[in-house]
C-alpha cells in the first residue's frame, strides 16, 4: 500500500500546453462558450466575477468568499468596467494559479480563460496570475487577500469540526493594507511584531505580538468576529498577548516548514522577443535587449515583452491566426526555461492602454 503523496509545489508550471490554440479547439471554443452555464451572466454588469475549477468544469465562487484562495485550487477573475466616454463595457480576466494546483486545473484555467474572451468578442485584457506573484491590478480588486491552505472542499463548511485541519493566519501591514496569509503551523514562524490567529475550527485563538500594530490587531479581531459569524456562533474566540499563555498556543505548533523557493530573476535586463510566422512556420527570436520602445512593436507579428518583473504578450492588428493561437503558448514556453516561471503574465492587443505595459517602454 503506498503512502500519501505530497503535491509537487507549482508543478503545473512545467505543463505542455502544445494542444492550447490548436484548429481543434480554436473551432470549439465559441460553441462551447455559448453553452457553458458558468457564463450565462458572466460581463453583463460592472463588477467582480470569480469562478473556481473543479474537475475541468467553472463553477461559481460565493460572493462572502471573494479574496480567499486556497493554493491547491485554480480560479478565473473577470473584472468588468466602464471607461469614462466609452459606452462599451470593458473587461480584465484573469486566471489564478494556487502553488499546488494541478497541471490539469492550470490547463484547463487557460483554456476557459481564452474562452470566456473569445464570448466578450476579444474585449478583454487576459492575465495570469501565480499566487504569492499577483499582479498590482489583481490585488487591487481585493482589501485583503487571503491565502489558505489546501482546496476549498478542504475548509470549515466542508468538513466535520472533529476532522478540521488546525490552521494558522499570519497578519502583516500597516493603515495602507494588512496581509492574510495561512503559514505552516511552526514556533519558528511567529514574529512579534506582527498578529496570528489559530483557527482550531471550533475555538480562535488570536495572538498579538508585543510590537504588532493596532492595525494588524484589528484587522484580525475582524476577521475572527467573521469566521465566528461564518460558523453560526458555534467557535469561541480568544485573544492573547504575547507573554500570556504563551506555552498552550505554542503547542498547537507542530508543522515542519515547507522548503522556500526563489524565482526572482537574476537578470534584470528587459528583452523584447518576436513571434512571427511571416517565413511560412512559425520563429520565436529575441528581437531587442535594454530599452525597449513603441516603435520596437510590429503590427504584423506579436511581441513578448519580458521585463522580468511582468510579461506582456503584444499581440499586432495584423497578426496572422496562427502567431494569434500560439502566442500564450509561446509565452508560457519561454518562462518555463527561465529562472522567473511565475510572474504575471498579461495578454494585450494593439492599441490597448495598460499601465504597467505603458510605464515599461519608451515613448
Amino acid at each position: 500500500m503506498s503512502g500519501l503523496i505530497k503535491p509537487k509545489e507549482y508543478d503545473w508550471k512545467d505543463s505542455n500546453l502544445a494542444l492550447f490554440g490548436s484548429e481543434t479547439e480554436t473551432t470549439v471554443k465559441k460553441d462551447s462558450a455559448k453553452t457553458e452555464p458558468a457564463w450565462k451572466n458572466a460581463g453583463k454588469a460592472v463588477g467582480l466575477q470569480i469562478w473556481r475549477i473543479v474537475k475541468f468544469k467553472v463553477t461559481a465562487w460565493p460572493k462572502e468568499d471573494y479574496g480567499k484562495f486556497y493554493d491547491g485550487d485554480s480560479y478565473i477573475v473577470l473584472n468588468t468596467y466602464k471607461v469614462e466616454g466609452e459606452a462599451q463595457l470593458q473587461y480584465d480576466v484573469h486566471f489564478w494559479i494556487g502553488k499546488y494546483s494541478t497541471q490539469d486545473e492550470y490547463g484547463t484555467a487557460a483554456y476557459k480563460t481564452v474562452e470566456l474572451d473569445t464570448l466578450l468578442d476579444d474585449v478583454p485584457i487576459q492575465h495570469r496570475e501565480v499566487q504569492g506573484h499577483e499582479s498590482d491590478l489583481f490585488r487591487s480588486y481585493f482589501k485583503t487577500i487571503e491565502l489558505l491552505k489546501g482546496g476549498a472542499d478542504s475548509g470549515f463548511k466542508q468538513v466535520k469540526p472533529t476532522e478540521y485541519r488546525p490552521r494558522l493566519l499570519h497578519f502583516h501591514g500597516d493603515k495602507f493594507g494588512v496581509k492574510v496569509k495561512e503559514i505552516p503551523r511552526n514556533p519558528s514562524n511567529l514574529d512579534n511584531t506582527d498578529v496570528y490567529i489559530l483557527d482550531l475550527g471550533l475555538r480562535l485563538i488570536q495572538w498579538n505580538g508585543s510590537g504588532s500594530n493596532k492595525d494588524e490587531r484589528f484587522k484580525a479581531q475582524k476577521y475572527m468576529q467573521g469566521i465566528v459569524e461564518e460558523r453560526s456562533g458555534k467557535p469561541k474566540a480568544e485573544v492573547l498577548d504575547e507573554g500570556s499563555q504563551d506555552q498552550e498556543f505554542t503547542s498547537y505548533l507542530t508543522e515542519q516548514n515547507e522548503e522556500e523557493h526563489d524565482f526572482t530573476a537574476a537578470d534584470r535586463t528587459v528583452e523584447l522577443f518576436r513571434l512571427s510566422d511571416a517565413t511560412g512556420s512559425l520563429s520565436f527570436t529575441l528581437e531587442k535587449s535594454g530599452v525597449i520602445k513603441k516603435s520596437d512593436f510590429d503590427t504584423k507579428d506579436v511581441f513578448i515583452l519580458d521585463t522580468k518583473s511582468e510579461v506582456f504578450v503584444w499581440i499586432g492588428k495584423e497578426t496572422s491566426e496562427s502567431e494569434k493561437k500560439k502566442a500564450l503558448v509561446y509565452a508560457h514556453s519561454y518562462l518555463q526555461k527561465t529562472d522567473h516561471p511565475l510572474v504575471p503574465v498579461s495578454c494585450l492587443a494593439e492599441g490597448r492602454k495598460v499601465k504597467s505595459f505603458e510605464a515599461a517602454i519608451a515613448a
